[in-house]
């Protein structure tokens, strides 16, 4: 059962019924106490005393039947030692069974139980309550399960309603909204429990933006004298010195790239949502990036709905990636439609490969593969994955038949 208000629900109930069951099981088959057979006997004497004199007609006993089931409303039967009827007030109850030689309970089926009396003269008298009394009192016992069944619903729903409401705003917290709080109510368990994820999310909010704000400052100071270097290389003269203007133009470009992924990174990390839904033909996206590197794309139009962007920002990391690590080797790229709501972009190429233990570990951040050439911020691939998800895919390495690497990504057309 999913919803935990009707598993605490439906659990009271249960013990409530049990507890009914248990009662009248206890009522209906113990044997009676030695107080009950005290009080039976006491009885057996009274009545022998007000029924049973030895030379009373039958007419006479009768009519004291008579007046005692008008007067009690309970049913009498008057038995011979040999169980034969002699007179009876109401309906017939049945007579006690030949091996039994003392006052005590019988049962009579489905009527309930009834009380044999052993009068003196070894007659007896079976004394039943009135079957309605049985019924009112079974109903009394629907009743009060009825009565607590309608007031625990309530109380049992406001507990797991605040424990809904907790959980949405957990699921909320997980999608990246740092502004998700609890409403607090009352001052119980639940209500300490959202104090306690409150102040939490508080403190990962704090962390968050103080992170945010570190790199977002740590970006424009370095972006500051990277042009400034920038302008100087500008102004050098000579053709001696062309080959170090390329090493160092080549350094900022980097510091560049590095910067961008940084800021990309720390916007998705932090659960920004993307910047815009809009119709984007992937092939000719892939086509133009794969251009960069002189690979060759092939496919079909595919038109997806997500940020342009970022999914260019995606492909070109996946396009740089070939060709740096693949050593110069071709590189092939490849879009097509699986599911019919999934696309699916294949870039290749047939260079040294990615060891088996380290084609998972490739897509964590800042992990540079100790098989391929140094180079690389180590993010392309972490933003190749985060990028996918973002847009309802993944994204994973497959070995490529002959030797090579072979990156899949997965993007949903919605």
């Amino acid at each position: 059962m999913r919803h935990l208000y009707l598993q605490i629900y439906i659990a009271l109930v249960a013990v409530l019924v049990l507890f009914g069951v248990l009662i009248f099981a206890t009522w209906l088959l113990l044997p009676p106490s030695d107080e009950r057979q005290k009080l039976m006997t006491g009885s057996a004497a009274v009545l022998s005393d007000l029924l049973l004199v030895e030379d009373r007609p039958l007419a006479e006993t009768q009519a004291v039947l008579d007046r005692l089931h008008e007067q009690l409303g309970i049913g009498l039967s008057l038995y011979s030692s040999d169980r034969k009827l002699l007179a009876r007030a109401g309906e017939t109850l049945p007579a006690p069974e030949l091996s039994q030689e003392e006052s005590g309970w019988i049962h009579a089926g489905g009527k309930g139980p009834r009380i044999a009396l052993q009068l003196s003269g070894q007659r007896w008298l079976v004394v039943g309550a009135r079957h309605e009394r049985g019924a009112s009192w079974l109903w009394k016992l629907v009743l009060l399960a009825i009565a607590v069944a309608i007031g625990a619903y309530p109380i049992v729903r406001r507990i797991t309603r605040r424990l809904e409401r907790l959980q949405k705003r957990v699921d909320q917290l997980g999608a990246g909204d740092l502004s998700a709080r609890v409403e607090v109510q009352g001052n119980d368990e639940v209500a300490k429990l959202a104090r306690s994820f409150n102040r939490a999310v508080d403190r990962v909010e704090r962390l968050v933006e103080a992170q945010r704000g570190i790199l977002a400052g740590a970006s424009h100071e370095l972006r500051t004298p990277l042009t400034r270097i920038r302008m100087g290389i500008e102004l050098l003269a000579g053709d001696d010195k062309s080959d170090l203007r390329g090493r160092i133009s080549q350094d900022i470009r980097e510091l560049d790239e590095l910067i961008e992924e940084l800021l990309l990174a720390s916007r998705l990390s932090a659960g920004e949502s993307l910047e815009s839904n809009e119709a984007v033909e992937l092939l000719a996206l892939c086509a133009e990036e794969g251009a960069r590197v002189d690979a060759r794309v092939s496919g079909v139009p595919t038109t997806v709905h997500g940020d342009s962007r970022t999914l260019r920002r995606m492909l070109r990391n996946l396009f740089e990636n070939a060709r740096r690590y693949g050593q110069g080797s071709p590189v092939d790229a490849s879009v097509e439609t699986i599911d019919g709501d999934l696309v699916r972009i294949i870039v290749s190429d047939t260079g040294p490969g990615v060891a088996t233990a380290e084609r998972e570990r490739i897509f964590t951040p800042f992990y540079r593969s100790s098989s391929v050439p140094e180079g690389g911020s180590g993010l392309g691939l972490a933003l190749v994955r985060e990028i996918a998800r973002r847009h309802g895919g993944d994204a994973r390495y497959l070995p490529r038949d002959g030797g090579g690497s072979c990156f899949e990504v997965t993007i949903c057309k919605q």
